[in-house]
């Protein structure tokens, strides 16, 4: 009687055990869910932060065009405005259609600037990065007037002198003047 009090004893001690296992699992999975449902919204909050800055900073490297901004046109006219746009036949990527050679020619300047800041290729699908990018690439090139920054983003630094890039620069003027 005894061995049969024990087995049951301790299949019981076994069943709850698992139990508690299982139980802590389920705990485990719902923290786990939580957190990435935080986390989500906190990814969510930072790209409105990071739009609401965007909105509020001047890029028009004091270059007024009627009265759209410049960077606006451009960001309109490269991916409609898309923080995930995505060209596959070059590679580009983001709201300016970045490609991985502009990075690269980026973090060149700023190794020449002695500079500790650096982009990967994934920062091109942050608006924020992007931007950044841009501005270190025109002030570097000397882009002073709206057609050669328009220009020169889309041809390289030679740019201006390329006759491809007028039509470009076209589609970014009818975009500041509507």
């Amino acid at each position: 009687m005894r061995i049969i009090l024990w087995m049951l004893f301790f299949t019981l001690f076994i069943w709850a055990i698992f139990g508690l296992k299982n139980s802590i699992d389920q705990e485990e999975i719902k923290t786990q869910n939580t957190i990435d449902s935080l986390q989500n919204v906190i990814d969510s909050l930072h790209h409105e932060i990071d739009t609401l800055e965007w909105k509020n900073q001047i890029w028009d490297f004091n270059i007024k065009f009627s009265t759209s901004f410049l960077l606006s046109a451009i960001i309109d006219v490269e991916s409609s405005n898309n923080d995930s746009a995505y060209n596959s036949r070059e590679d580009a990527v983001g709201c300016l259609q970045i490609r991985k050679c502009m990075v690269d020619d980026v973090n060149r300047i700023l190794r020449r600037q002695n500079s500790q800041l650096r982009f990967t290729y994934d920062d091109r699908w942050l608006r924020s990065k992007s931007t950044q990018m841009f501005g270190i690439y025109c002030k570097y090139y000397s882009l002073n007037t709206a057609e050669e920054i328009a220009r020169c983003w889309n041809g390289g630094p030679r740019g201006m002198s390329k006759p491809i890039t007028a039509n470009y620069w076209r589609k970014v003027q009818n975009n500041l003047d509507s």
